[in-house]
């Protein structure tokens, strides 16, 4: 791994859990491992393949504010703190890069497992996050049952306030009904809100050529800005940066694009310059950039520079390999990895390959049974909670409609008494 290419690095402190102590040094990622240096050099590093990992978290204790959490197979965790610039920025990038080793091993055709504990760890993945979907769907019913009881109690004021503006409007000292003054600015009022424009329609969206998942920030300089995950969306006529809600967070037209810098095998920056105010920069970290350049290089040809250092980077692809995903993720093979070097499935007899296919035992039917029945069930009680909460929300809907509309008319009321 020495050779492999530095995604980033960040300063941090890494917890030995030997000495009950905690080491100052340096996290390095690769993309296929993390690397712990300790900055005295007295002890020994860390190298943790991202193959090893099976958690990333973000995590905290009555001892440590915030600290990001590697967890291995063999339940053995790690924990980094002190990160600079914060632990939400690093968590997003290791997060990122721990996600695509993963697809990268899940449609690898070299797979070590068999069949059945492919599907005990799909569906044992669905399982948890089921379940912590349940937990959330729980909270939000809650949230739900209190933002109703809000509405009541303002529906009750809204009823009081309209027998107090009704005293107003006609006092018992009047003995000729409603007062007659400012109906003129009443009438002005609803001609106002008749000839009112309509909102603009959104803009019409070009057409969809590719889409990565990247790591995202807004300037030049990681320890002073806001790291967000998200996704580049490269359009005909424009490029797009969506967080990780789906929400635009900025768009790229073609011609207003100066510059396309690629730093790294992963990491590039696109920068739109202003005469007058600060130009727009954002940093992009992806797995699959090299993707990305391929269309990048096609469509903004002479904007697109390489720095000194990737110079190398710039080769025309083959056919059969994604450009620059061969030599990325080839790089993180060496014996430290705890995959076994297999034969290409394409140089093996059919028979072979019927043996290498291994196919799902008695065992491991019963326990894929037993998971997905309780699945079902955590599916079962999560349908009937969304179908609950759909009501409370159609409820929270009418009831909000209702409120907006009586506070509007107790507003115009009111200014007619002024």
């Amino acid at each position: 791994m020495d050779g492999e290419a530095l995604v980033h690095s960040w300063p941090c402190s890494y917890y030995v859990n030997g000495d009950k102590r905690w080491v100052s040094g340096r996290l390095t990622l690769t993309p296929s491992a993390v690397r712990f240096s300790s900055s005295s050099g007295v002890t020994g590093g860390l190298l943790l393949p991202l193959s090893r990992v099976t958690h990333v978290h973000t995590e905290s204790s009555c001892f440590i504010f915030s600290a990001v959490t590697l967890q291995e197979r063999d339940s053995h965790k790690h924990w980094f703190s002190s990160l600079k610039p914060s632990a939400s920025a690093v968590f997003h990038v290791l997060q990122h890069f721990w996600r695509e080793s993963l697809a990268v091993r899940t449609h690898s055709t070299h797979t070590p497992l068999s069949r059945g504990q492919r599907l005990i760890s799909m569906v044992n993945d669905a399982q948890h996050t089921l379940t912590h979907t349940g937990r959330a769907l729980s909270q939000q019913g809650e949230q739900f049952h209190h933002m109703i009881h809000q509405i009541d109690k303002m529906e009750s004021d809204l009823g009081v306030a309209d027998k107090l503006l009704s005293e107003l409007e006609s006092p018992a000292w009047w003995p000729f009904g409603k007062l007659p003054w400012n109906r003129k600015c009443q009438l002005e009022l609803g001609k106002t809100e008749a000839t009112a424009p309509p909102p603009e329609g959104a803009a019409r969206s070009s057409k969809e050529i590719l889409s990565v998942p990247v790591v995202f920030y807004r300037g030049g300089d990681i320890n002073t800005a806001d790291v967000n995950s998200g996704a580049l969306v490269l359009l005909v006529s424009a490029l797009e940066v969506f967080d990780a809600n789906g929400r635009l967070v900025h768009r790229f037209h073609k011609q207003e694009v100066d510059e396309i810098r690629v730093h790294g095998v992963c990491d590039i920056s696109v920068r739109q310059r202003h005469i007058g105010k600060p130009d727009v920069c954002f940093r992009l970290l992806s797995a699959k950039m090299a993707e990305a350049l391929c269309v990048l290089e096609m469509q903004y040809k002479k904007k697109v520079e390489f720095a000194r250092d990737y110079s190398g980077f710039q080769a025309t692809p083959s056919d059969d390999i994604t450009p620059g995903s061969a030599a990325f993720w080839g790089a993180g093979v060496s014996s430290d990895s705890d995959v076994p070097v297999q034969v290409p499935a394409g140089d093996l007899t059919p028979v072979q390959l019927h043996v290498q296919q291994k196919t799902v035992s008695e065992e491991e039917a019963q326990e894929l049974k037993q998971m997905l029945l309780q699945l079902k069930s955590l599916a079962l009680e999560a349908d009937s909670e969304l179908q609950r909460q759909d009501e409370d929300l159609d409820v929270l809907m009418s009831s909000s409609d209702r409120s907006t509309a009586t506070i509007n008319t107790h507003t115009r009321r009111m200014r007619k008494l002024l």
